[in-house]
């Protein structure tokens, strides 16, 4: 998803205040929101509204743990592909995003082309995921693979500051 951001106004600093409340509980009322960023309920639900409808704000939602879902192994897939071409990478593009293990898929600069991030249960799945879905998919060359022993950190929390 593309952020369509409007160009009549910038974040102010109450939209950043906003953000930042909101990326820390989602789950918060309009009130409670409104009264920490000091404004009256109805102004605050505007400026909320504004935020989802140009796109700073993309959704809400639960953060489960991958263990309960039985997808507590996290591994990382460097992949290289065979041609620079805009059909080999939308052909990619499209098939990447019907597999389900793939939480994250991103095209990057350097010695390869696409960064993906998947969760699965166990070694036997992640020689499937590679062997039978990665390496098939259209214009994929190599691939290397890293395979998390720990997780350190893992956030989707963006500072709102300036």
């Amino acid at each position: 998803m593309r952020i369509q951001r409007n160009p009549v106004y910038a974040l102010d600093k109450l939209d950043r205040n906003i953000l930042d409340l909101l990326q820390r509980d989602g789950r918060m009322s309009m009130t409670d929101l409104a009264e920490k960023v000091g404004l009256t309920v109805t102004p605050c639900i505007e400026r909320v509204k504004r935020l989802e409808r140009d796109g700073v704000i993309t959704g809400y939602y639960a953060r489960v743990s991958p263990l309960a879902l039985d997808a507590g192994l996290l591994v990382f897939v460097e992949i290289s592909m065979s041609s620079k071409s805009d059909r080999t990478f939308d052909d990619f593009r499209r098939e990447i995003l019907c597999i389900p293990q793939v939480q994250e898929c991103h095209l990057v600069s350097g010695d390869f082309d696409y960064l993906v991030k998947a969760r699965i249960k166990e070694i036997s799945q992640y020689r499937s995921l590679l062997g039978d879905i990665l390496l098939r998919l259209p214009g994929v060359t190599q691939t290397k693979s890293c395979v998390v022993m720990e997780e350190v950190k893992e956030t989707l929390f963006i500072t709102a500051q300036k």
